[in-house]
């Protein structure tokens, strides 16, 4: 996406990329920092929607200028990286869901990771697709120990935005201002 000055006001945010935020210390403690368990990918996710339930904000800083150098631990080719991010992804959602949310927002994901499954046979990446599958082999498999990790609080309103992969991929939303609504 063009930077066309869309991104010149300082605002809070749900979660900051890993590789440019930074967190009080007090508040790291607070939260027991990242979840190991993770090891890599939506660490920081993670970590900021548990900043989120005990009240922490997070905010965009419009004067940083962060250069990255996406992929550097894993491409987007390994199925490594699928791996972790779909399974990442499901623990965390475990952990951080609103009760009354967690379980049709969960069989929905599921059902969507079964969508993108067949997508990765359809193009013939078949070491993705079983990536999938061992993501939810692993999720099944320490489903109970991450509901043991869930906190008492979790807010009904945990996200400002809609699907974002519903809107990229249905309605063509491929600008961030036009997949977020600002209000919390």
């Amino acid at each position: 996406e063009e930077d066309k000055g869309q991104y010149d006001d300082a605002t809070e945010i749900f979660w900051a990329s890993g590789a440019c935020f930074f967190i009080r210390k007090e508040a790291y403690r607070t939260l027991g920092g990242f979840d190991e368990d993770f090891f890599a990918h939506q660490e920081e996710i993670d970590l900021c929607w548990r900043a989120f339930n005990h009240n922490y904000r997070t905010r965009y800083c419009h004067s940083s200028v962060i250069y990255h150098v996406g992929g550097a631990t894993l491409s987007s080719n390994n199925p490594r990286k699928t791996f972790l991010n779909f399974r990442n992804s499901l623990w965390m959602m475990v952990k951080n869901l609103p009760a009354g949310k967690l379980f049709p927002i969960l069989f929905v994901r599921l059902f969507l990771d079964g969508v993108a499954g067949m997508r990765f046979i359809m193009l013939g990446r078949f070491p993705h697709f079983f990536a999938i599958l061992k993501a939810h082999f692993y999720f099944y498999l320490k489903l109970f120990y991450f509901l043991n990790k869930r906190e008492p609080k979790q807010y009904k309103n945990y996200y400002k935005s809609n699907s974002i992969v519903w809107d990229y991929f249905t309605k063509g939303g491929k600008v961030f201002d036009k997949n977020f609504n600002n209000s919390l």
